[in-house]
């Protein structure tokens, strides 16, 4: 009888495993593709000197939030009108809340840099400890 149960409970896994086949290959697939990119960068970012400096501006731009945007109306003529928004702040044009965005980007890329001498320095000194 226990064996009748395994037995029925590994033929109705095998069903179901077939049958949701297709999302769980793909989701192998793209862990896979995913894998891959990140071995290539790797492996491109060994040849390329400048590789930390981008890295750091990828982290910083994950930190950073994207440009939103919002229906207004015009204030003078009561037409709708569209505005981007950044960090509380309305921008008329996408790209000026782009260039702002890149803006705080960046400086938060540059104090990164400002604070790696001292954390560098707390570093050894827990080393040589």
């Amino acid at each position: 009888m226990y064996s009748l149960i395994i037995t029925a409970v590994l033929i109705i896994g095998a069903i179901l495993v077939y049958r949701f086949r297709g999302p769980f290959v793909a989701a192998l697939r793209r862990f896979d593709e995913r894998n891959r990119q990140r071995i290539d960068d790797e492996i491109s970012d060994r040849r390329d000197r400048f590789a930390h400096y981008k890295h750091t501006l990828r982290i910083a731009e994950e930190q950073v939030e994207e440009v939103g945007e919002i229906g207004v109306r015009d204030a003078r003529t009561g037409q709708p009108l569209t505005r981007y928004v950044f960090e509380g702040e309305q921008f008329p044009s996408r790209d000026e809340a782009e260039a702002a965005r890149h803006r705080s980007i960046v400086a938060k890329a540059r104090m990164f840099y400002e604070d790696l001498p001292a954390a560098l320095a707390h570093r050894r000194k827990e080393t040589l400890n």
